[in-house]
């Protein structure tokens, strides 16, 4: 693959994935990179005049600086809140295998890094036949696995590195981000967290990002991993 990226990963749902996948895009943009934005699939799209809109693909999309299409960012969307496959099943459609991976191809011809950004944890349903972590290997980019910081981190964190491994053996993984996305005021958790992973992982713990910043706690030269 000639062009660089990062495909971007949750522990699980609603961890952040997106803002941490537009922070990095924002980073690229601001160093002067020509960036890609790409989300194979979405559901729980909601309504608008001219169709669904995947909300996820709007914030990578302006992160960017809106390159190319916000169609060309999310060609599948679907609007029930559930896993890609089952709400396409909902509107008596199906999930488009072969799309998800030729979907990626105008981003490689047009930008010197794609953020690639996943639907839910490594193995959750993205269409019939797949699950994220089987595109992520296929892709072949590496992988930064975005974790909430909250009690039951260190536990989700290293089963998703155990997934990655098991599943994808050959997929690089660029490391961990730690994104507080709540406040959580009585996690006692929250002062120890980053040190726990930095501990335990066997691969870096990037950076940490703080509840309401707009900016990592600690740079990364996000070109150089992708």
């Amino acid at each position: 693959m000639a062009t660089r990226g990062l495909f971007i990963a949750g522990t699980n749902t609603e961890v952040g994935k997106t803002r941490v996948a537009a922070m990095i895009a924002r980073s690229l943009v601001q160093s002067g990179r020509r960036v890609g934005v790409y989300k194979p699939a979405a559901s729980g799209c909601p309504e608008a005049a001219d169709g669904l809109v995947a909300e996820d693909a709007v914030a990578l999309w302006e992160a960017a600086g809106r390159p190319l299409s916000l169609e060309q960012v999310c060609p599948q969307r679907f609007l029930a809140p559930l896993a890609p496959p089952r709400a396409a099943l909902a509107e008596s459609r199906r999930v488009d295998a072969q799309l998800l991976r030729t979907g990626l191809e105008p981003w490689l011809a047009a930008s010197e890094v794609v953020i690639v950004e996943g639907a839910g944890g490594l193995m959750s349903p993205l269409s019939d036949v797949d699950y994220n972590i089987d595109l992520a290997a296929e892709l072949g980019l590496p992988l930064v696995i975005v974790a909430a910081n909250e009690l039951g981190v260190i536990n989700a964190t290293l089963q998703t590195l155990i997934t990655a491994r098991a599943r994808a053996p050959k997929l690089p993984i660029a490391g961990v981000v730690l994104n507080q996305a709540t406040q959580r005021p009585d996690d006692a958790s929250l002062a120890t967290n980053a040190e726990e992973l930095a501990a335990r992982c066997d691969v870096p713990l990037l950076t940490t990002i703080s509840y309401g910043a707009s900016t990592f706690d600690q740079p990364v030269d996000w070109f150089a991993l992708a």
